[in-house]
């Protein structure tokens, strides 16, 4: 079934097994219509032939029975009865001719409708090709897309593999790869790394070197044994493949065992137990743990971490999530050791403030001695002396009175004794 799946999804199978279809049903209906009125045709023949006959069997039985007397009479009433015969078989041949005529307009119909179906065949057939020329011009499109592509990857790999022939060229093409993978974690240079700065304590120069928490740093090298496992990809004899990946794999325990005396763990430098070997391709890195399982185990028991692009990735993430926690809990003990410095502060202006409240209490309370009782005791002189005032200014008005009536008097008694004289 899976071999004809090509020709049933083809568009010109399909067009041209609906072209056949309609041709045999048009066929036949032809055949059906021609061989219906055939039918009819034979069926009115043998009707007549079958009345005629039944026609001269009553004659022979009319005869037999009534003899030569009855037999004028008879054909007297021959041609009347012949008569009778033909309006019958007329009329049963205008019945089947009614019969016939419909049953050739259920046909015409049926033709037309045929028709109509042919004419949507017709089209289908021609929105198929019409369809079948744009999808081959599309695929014709990507098929020219595809080989340009294929010649550009085809040149990438050539320019890949001659710039991985140098070992210089190597050492350049793992930093760039590393270098991506830092800018895509959001590191930089200078805040998160430094990039080959000799150490001050073993004097090695590591490609990368991470800072870490308290100082720690943590060591990478980018440089990678490629030239066996590129010749181990260009053979394709057996024998010559497995000792290229021998060799490969030699090359990459012989890397694992340099960077161990190059001093990328040094104490003395602040470093961690830890160095890493970056591996700076993906298929590289699985192609070793698929011949050599026990490689990444053997390394790691030096100190070694072999990480590929994915694992260094991850290994930053930590990283940064390390320091970012660190700095948050440096941070936040600063905080906290502002918060105790605040709450001293605080402590002590509550205490002044107390301080101030209950001198301020104290001065209320001797402000309200001084309004109350202080007040009344210097009033109280003050209210006797204005009582003394005011019972002296009694006094002399009750004198001033006195004379003003004495002065009234006189006055009143000067005219009677001039009036007396």
């Amino acid at each position: 079934m899976k071999a004809f799946s090509p020709i049933l999804q083809s568009p010109f199978f399909w067009a041209g097994l609906a072209a056949a279809a309609v041709l045999i049903v048009f066929l036949f209906l032809w055949l059906r219509r021609r061989t219906t009125r055939s039918f009819l045709q034979e069926v009115l023949r043998q009707s007549q032939e079958h009345r005629d006959q039944e026609i001269e069997a009553i004659l022979l039985r009319v005869k037999d029975a009534f003899g030569s007397l009855s037999l004028d009479v008879l054909a007297k009433n021959n041609e009347a009865f012949l008569q009778l015969a033909r309006e019958s078989l007329t009329q049963h041949t205008q019945a089947a001719s009614s019969e016939l005529e419909g049953k050739r307009q259920l046909i015409d119909r049926s033709i037309e409708g045929i028709r109509g179906e042919m004419k949507k065949v017709e089209e289908m057939v021609a929105s198929f090709e019409k369809d079948r020329e744009k999808k081959y011009g599309e695929l014709a499109a990507q098929l020219r897309n595809t080989a340009e592509g294929t010649t550009r990857l085809q040149e990438t790999t050539y320019q890949l593999r001659e710039a991985l022939s140098s070992q210089r060229a190597r050492g350049q093409w793992g930093e760039r790869m590393a270098e991506d993978v830092l800018r895509l974690s959001g590191f930089q240079e200078g805040v998160n790394y430094r990039k080959q700065k000799t150490m001050e304590a073993g004097g090695g120069r590591p490609d990368f070197t991470f800072f870490l928490p308290n100082g720690l740093r943590i060591n990478m090298d980018v440089k990678f044994p490629f030239d066996n496992y590129l010749r181990y990809l260009e053979t394709n004899e057996d024998g010559e493949k497995a000792r290229r990946k021998d060799r490969f794999l030699k090359d990459v325990r012989a890397r694992v065992r340099e960077i161990t005396t190059r001093e990328y763990i040094n104490p003395e430098d602040n470093t961690l137990d830890y160095a890493l070997l970056f591996i700076p391709n993906e298929n590289v890195y699985s192609f070793i743990q698929e011949e050599d399982a026990c490689l990444l185990d053997d390394a790691l028991k030096t100190n070694i971490i072999l990480c590929s692009p994915l694992t260094l990735y991850a290994i930053l993430a930590v990283i940064r999530q390390s320091v970012e926690s660190f700095n948050l809990e440096k941070v936040t003990s600063e905080i906290l050791a502002h918060m105790a410095a605040f709450r001293k502060q605080w402590e002590a202006f509550i205490l002044s403030m107390d301080k101030m409240g209950k001198r301020i209490e104290d001065a209320k309370q001797e402000f309200d001695h001084l309004v109350s009782t202080r007040k009344n005791q210097l009033e109280r002189p003050l209210r006797k002396i204005e009582k003394m005032r005011q019972h002296q200014g009694m006094l002399s008005a009750t004198e001033a009175e006195d004379e003003d009536a004495e002065e009234e008097g006189g006055e009143t008694e000067e005219p009677e004794t001039e009036n007396g004289g």
